[in-house]
């Protein structure tokens, strides 16, 4: 009797890149998206290009001292769109398998479960975080060749940018794997959507920084993560956190992420 050999985590890799990118729909949902963002971030510098004259002197001298321009680079609006795209498009793989039931010929081709999803895990991880890095890349050159119109525009090397650029970008796939591990744990559209909708962005809404216990929470979420590491200008609150926080709370979301993805196939049936 021959034994199969056991699938390289690179051919897993390879299979699923194939299978995310095979469909058109993957490129025109990723494109909308993309889109999206940086037509939210453009409109915004240019509301700022075109409303120029109205501001006072004082106004304009402390526009960028007080870190606006990065602030438009990639904007709270576009960060929620990103938020809530990337973790339906991080979902969207896995909820195809679930939906049409191919997910049992795939465990039933290749039992090592775990295997399988972590290769998707990395596959969605990679393509949003090149997405986020385009996006963002774009977003930054675009809003301040606008705003260099006013004289206003800030360089690539301007302090701070590298952090706002980095933590935008990491957003995406940060958020795409958290889509990714509802999907594995929910298996179901509509309730991995609503689910993901509640934990990027309606829970930050809700829980307030006045109080310990709820501004702990709320400091261990993505989105007041991004927040705190891209607000240049943000007001004292009673419970300060650090910017080292804020990047530990955005890495371990992602693994986070990755590890339920992994671990939820192996402990469920399909």
């Amino acid at each position: 009797m021959t034994t199969e050999p056991r699938p390289r985590f690179g051919d897993l890799i390879a299979a699923e890149w194939t299978g995310l990118r095979s469909p058109r729909s993957t490129w025109i949902s990723y494109g909308a998206a993309a889109l999206t963002v940086i037509a939210l971030n453009a409109g915004t510098a240019y509301d700022t290009y075109a409303h120029w004259e109205e501001r006072t002197p004082a106004d304009r001298t402390a526009f960028v001292e007080a870190g606006i321009p990065l602030q438009e680079a990639y904007t709270v609006n576009a960060a929620v769109v990103t938020m809530v795209a990337l973790c339906v498009l991080g979902a969207l793989p896995l909820l195809a398998e679930f939906a049409t039931g191919a997910v049992r010929t795939t465990f039933t081709a290749v039992p090592a479960r775990g295997e399988v999803t972590a290769a998707k895990a990395v596959v969605v991880a990679a393509t949003a975080a090149v997405w986020g890095a385009l996006v963002t890349a774009v977003s930054f050159a675009l809003t301040q060749a606008i705003l260099d119109g006013r004289g206003v525009g800030v360089p690539w090397g301007h302090p701070g940018a590298a952090g706002v650029l980095a933590a935008s970008a990491l957003l995406a796939p940060v958020c795409a794997l958290t889509g990714l591990a509802l999907a594995t744990v929910l298996r179901r559209t509509a309730a991995t959507v609503l689910a993901s909708v509640t934990v990027v962005l309606v829970l930050p809404l809700l829980l307030t920084e006045d109080r310990h216990g709820t501004a702990v929470v709320r400091h261990a979420l993505p989105f007041p993560a991004w927040l705190r590491l891209t607000a240049s200008d943000a007001p004292p609150t009673p419970f300060p956190w650090t910017e080292a926080g804020a990047w530990t709370v955005l890495a371990v979301w992602a693994v986070a992420a990755a590890v339920v993805t992994v671990l939820a196939v192996r402990r469920r049936d399909v």
